[in-house]
């Protein structure tokens, strides 16, 4: 397909960032709007964090406008072309579809603690007001079994349920330790890397596992299901492939569902809460409040109040922090590669 700009073309939008589209796309199913046009309105963003979270001190992401709102590329630089394209799939559906609809106007969310000091977590927890669950991070590479039991343990002082999550970090009977050790929790987020690992856990823990890198970076995502290996389904929007992808994907797998972010700008949070928002049950806190990491946000962050956040869309902010040239070069490159892999599919 080459790009034609004009009110002609279906994927048409205004030239001016600060407005909203006025052109209708009349195609009888969703089409992939052509890389020059995604390109036009990028932005790529480099966003500080207060704390080292996944290893991450800033946050690359990239921005764009289309038809019903603006959409995010962001997967880890670490990421290939291939995983990649998934998430410009879930950036082109928020950009040109926009949400589905919603059956709930609120959605609860979880405090998410990194590896921080034990004495450092009450500051970390201020952040989510109201927020009656948090997921603590462990297994942290350099950290001991003794520093995840006494951050759980200062988390468990403020916060009423608490969840942990080791991102496949263990093996199985280190898993089978640790989570001995560090006591009672609402569920255990991916203890160990494969199925068969978690299946193990599993069958000897008197926990609740949940699975999330099985799901989201498996070529079967439904094979956890049908694998017995977990409980519960942590479903990411961008590594998904869209909020339409996470609501079909979570009728397969026939068991609890928490959305959660990829460590997502807010715009990218704005799709994941769109998503839980349109889920049929929801019957756990959400991981949709990391917005709350960062120094700044690209508009104002979904930061719980009571413990809740409520599903909209946003506007990016003027005066955004941007990435250097040599990095939204690199970003432009990434997407030209992946915007090509979606061609094919």
């Amino acid at each position: 397909m080459v790009y034609q700009p004009g009110a002609n073309n279906p994927f048409a939008i205004p030239g001016k960032r600060g407005e909203m589209p006025t052109f209708v796309v009349r195609a009888s199913k969703p089409q992939l709007p052509p890389v020059d046009l995604i390109l036009e309105s990028a932005l790529v963003v480099a966003l500080p964090m207060r704390t080292r979270f996944r290893g991450i001190t800033v946050r690359e992401a990239m921005l764009f406008r289309g038809l019903k709102g603006w959409g995010e590329f962001a997967p880890f630089p670490e990421y290939d072309d291939v995983e990649s394209a998934t998430w410009l799939a879930a950036g082109i559906e928020a950009a040109w579809q926009g949400p589905p609809p919603a059956v709930r106007d609120t959605v609860e969310v979880n405090a998410t603690v990194p590896a921080v000091p034990a004495e450092q977590v009450a500051a970390v927890l201020e952040r989510f007001p109201g927020a009656r669950t948090a997921k603590v991070k462990v297994a942290e590479a350099g950290q001991s079994l003794h520093d995840d039991v006494e951050r759980v343990a200062a988390v468990r002082e403020l916060v009423p349920t608490v969840r942990i999550d080791a991102n496949g970090a263990w093996d199985v009977p280190t898993a089978i330790e640790a989570i001995a050790a560090i006591g009672d929790v609402e569920y255990v987020e991916q203890p160990c890397a494969t199925v068969k690992e978690l299946a193990a856990v599993r069958r000897v823990v008197n926990v609740p596992i949940a699975a999330d890198e099985s799901i989201r970076r498996a070529e079967d995502p439904l094979l956890v299901a049908k694998a017995d290996a977990a409980d519960i389904a942590v479903l990411k929007v961008a590594p998904l492939g869209g909020m339409r992808k996470v609501l079909a994907l979570r009728s397969g797998l026939n068991m609890d569902v928490v959305i959660s972010s990829a460590l997502d700008t807010a715009v990218g949070m704005s799709a994941g809460i769109a998503a839980a928002a349109a889920l049929p049950m929801l019957n756990h806190a959400c991981g949709l409040g990391t917005g709350a990491l960062f120094e700044r946000d690209v508009a104002p962050s979904f930061i719980p109040r009571k413990g809740m956040v409520t599903p909209r869309l946003l506007q990016p902010d003027d005066d955004l922090p941007l990435a250097s040239p040599e990095r939204t070069a690199w970003w432009h490159e990434r997407l030209r590669r992946c915007h090509a892999i979606l061609m094919t599919r």
